[in-house]
């Protein structure tokens, strides 16, 4: 007996030769931090190298014997990893010439214009630099689902700071910012653009606004709030938020409450109505498979299909727009267009990866160095913003492979 302790759940899935360390800690995770239903997957080059999944369909059922599996198409909404999905709608129509970057967001969306935003760019957006991570008024769920309500609040909202001149996570405010001006742009829904011109040429199972058919198949399990188990002596990283940190969530007045609770009450998550709506800040579904896919398309070729980020886009999603002490995370945060940048408030796989974690659990990246891509998924929603602790893991395991 070699004494370490084997996984609560059977691991369903492949690993090519060599990636057998993202196996074993995906295992570790039921076995030791708390998982209840997950996947994760990694491409290398444009080819599939790891694709696990295992527990429980739904959180909330626990661990029980007769609990519904998670299956190879299980999906999941994967929150705030939401927003590197929403991204590459607006670097790709900026490399095709129809978003200018540097233009002011009135020269697309003129109601933006008011509350002294008239100098906003379209980069500040996509770089957290905006100044409207808040509303004065929250929305409730139907409002923020409405596809109305939320783009004429934040562009009727004063900014928190001159747009431009400082950073601040737009937790709840970004899927309005840019659902909105992608409307403008294009005519068309940024779920449709996703559905149109990234998902389906690609074969994705991914989606912004779960169409009622992939719903009625039961394709997104159920999310749960779940408390993880205290982390074993020399287990690795251990997430305890500063004292800064903590106050600033427990203050009901601070810009960080009030970013994350800019929808209020707090969306039932579940429900078939927040799972169809279009919300490109925090309710994409999708597999774990598809979000790795997506960002190996980032990067590279898959399967036949031409990458789908130029070189010099590519060079706007990962350059350094917004650094340093972040006004709503508190914590220090990077940022370039539309994507969080490595770091240690967010780790990822090496200094040239770029990509999104999502509140509680979900994480995808690329990193165009060693040609890797990454997507994690689970149901079980642990504490945490931008380093969880299951996540973090699985992407120390990678690392060993390259």
């Amino acid at each position: 007996m070699s004494g370490k302790r084997e996984p609560v759940v059977d691991v369903h899935g492949t690993v090519e030769a060599g990636y057998e360390p993202v196996r074993d800690a995906f295992a570790a995770n039921f076995a030791q931090r708390g998982e209840r239903g997950a996947a994760v997957a990694a491409y290398r080059h444009g080819r599939k190298v790891v694709d696990l999944w295992a527990g429980a369909r739904d959180a909330d059922a626990g661990t029980e014997s007769g609990a519904a599996p998670w299956e190879e198409g299980t999906a999941q909404i994967i929150r705030s990893a939401t927003k590197g999905v929403a991204a590459v709608v607006p670097l790709l129509l900026h490399q095709r010439g129809q978003l200018d970057l540097d233009a002011p967001v009135g020269t697309y969306w003129p109601e933006y214009k008011a509350a002294g935003k008239e100098r906003t760019l379209v980069r500040h957006l996509l770089s957290h630099r905006a100044g409207v991570p808040v509303l004065d008024t929250p929305l409730t769920p139907a409002q923020a689902a409405d596809g109305v309500s939320g783009p004429a609040a934040v562009a009727a909202q004063a900014p928190a700071w001159e747009p431009g001149t400082d950073h601040g996570y737009h937790a709840q405010t970004y899927s309005w910012l840019l659902s909105e001006l992608v409307l403008r742009v294009t005519g068309r829904t940024i779920g449709a653009f996703v559905a149109e011109e990234i998902a389906g040429p690609l074969g994705l199972d991914l989606w912004i606004g779960l169409p009622e058919a992939e719903a009625a198949r039961g394709r997104a399990g159920r999310l749960a709030e779940i408390t993880p188990p205290p982390a074993p002596e020399g287990a690795g990283l251990r997430v305890r938020p500063k004292k800064a940190v903590a106050d600033a969530y427990d203050d009901p007045t601070s810009l960080t409450r009030r970013a994350f609770g800019a929808i209020a009450p707090h969306a039932d998550e579940n429900a078939a109505a927040f799972r169809a709506a279009e919300l490109p800040g925090s309710n994409g579904i999708a597999t774990a498979r598809s979000l790795a896919r997506l960002y190996a398309a980032l990067i590279g070729p898959v399967d036949g299909h031409p990458r789908l980020f130029a070189p010099a886009t590519l060079t706007l999603a990962r350059t350094e727009e917004s650094a340093g002490p972040d006004r709503t995370l508190i914590a220090s945060s990077r940022f370039g267009l539309g994507y969080m940048l490595h770091g240690p408030t967010a780790p990822l796989l090496a200094p040239g990866s770029f990509g999104h974690p999502g509140r509680g659990g979900a994480l995808a990246f690329a990193d165009p160095e060693s040609g890797i891509s990454f997507g994690y998924i689970t149901n079980g929603m642990q504490k945490n913003v931008t380093a969880d602790p299951r996540a973090q893991a699985l992407v120390r395991a990678l690392r060993t492979t390259v």
